[in-house]
């Protein structure tokens, strides 16, 4: 053994040797280019802590971040059949669901949950738009009727997060009729009383919109959401004219009045737990989840003064 070996080698290695690095440590931000930290990224909830942009959430994270201490119950949602069409383009449609699902970990495009936020007992629903750009199927239609009858033999509220392309080619006019599918299982809720709030999500369009994402009592979406029927690409080659400044974003339909609140993704849970309890008749939600106070007790009537005799 001599310096060439302890030393010079070992140098030799360090320097030359590759350096395994993960690939998903760092995202990059799609409106501001900046790159984020996958851990910061995570705490923003998928939040351009630079720019404020709101990237993709997968319902899972959402609702892990929605419920009290990220608890909630999956609501069981019936299977449909599969590829009533036999439907083919480029892949088989049995194909693509197989890709979907291993991309995502996910069975379907929406998900469907029961838990409590701010201590209230609530029913959820969310699309995942990197299944399949969230579309409308028979699954998606069979999720958002399990989740109007969980609600109404509960008795809760539901909360519905939207995010789709719109309805699925792959079936046909089987995906059309989960619109009004959809629109009758709301009904059940409206005739039991029930507040349905809707948050719209980046984007949410066609069918969709058409259907049970314009039905809540309550409409919020996130900042800078796509929410229409057409996109603006069509509507502009259509009517061969330019479309104004923020056409279709969210901020724009606040201000034409199609919705009632535009609310960033930090401070939603709060707004929700303060509308569903306004909603259901209940008080404001205790702040830091400690027990409401006692009501202060009545003090005794003060005994009566002596009075002095002349």
């Amino acid at each position: 053994m001599n310096w060439i070996t302890n030393y010079v080698r070992p140098r030799i290695n360090s320097i030359f040797s590759r350096r395994e690095m993960p690939e998903n440590l760092w995202s990059k931000c799609d409106e501001c280019g900046t790159m984020l930290f996958h851990r910061e990224l995570t705490e923003a909830l998928n939040v351009c802590t630079n720019c404020g942009h709101h990237m993709p959430i997968t319902p899972r994270a959402r609702f892990e971040a929605l419920f009290d201490g990220g608890m909630f119950s999956e609501v069981a949602v019936p299977k449909p059949i599969d590829d009533p069409l036999k439907f083919r383009d480029q892949k088989r449609y049995p194909e693509r669901l197989r890709s979907a699902q291993k991309m995502t970990g996910e069975a379907e495009a929406m998900l469907v949950a029961e838990g409590e936020i701010g201590r209230t007992p609530v029913v959820a629903a969310a699309q995942d738009f990197s299944f399949m750009a969230g579309s409308m199927g028979m699954y998606v239609g069979n999720a958002i009727v399990a989740a109007c009858e969980r609600a109404v033999a509960l008795k809760r509220p539901l909360i519905l997060f939207s995010a789709a392309g719109g309805a699925r080619m792959q079936e046909g006019i089987l995906s059309l009729m989960q619109m009004p599918r959809s629109t009758v299982a709301i009904q059940m809720l409206k005739e039991a009383g029930l507040p349905y709030i809707v948050v719209l999500t980046h984007p949410t369009t066609g069918g969709v919109t058409a259907s049970y994402a314009m039905l809540g009592d309550i409409h919020i979406a996130e900042p800078n959401a796509l929410i229409c029927f057409a996109g603006p690409r069509v509507i502009e080659q259509t009517i061969r004219e330019k479309l104004p400044e923020g056409f279709q974003r969210a901020e724009y339909l606040l201000d034409h009045g199609m919705l009632d609140r535009v609310t960033p993704r930090a401070l939603l849970r709060d707004e929700l737990i303060g509308i569903t309890r306004m909603l259901l008749g209940l008080p404001p939600a205790v702040v830091g989840d400690l027990p409401a106070p006692e009501p202060a007790a009545e003090a005794p009537p003060a005994a009566p003064k002596a009075t002095e005799t002349p």
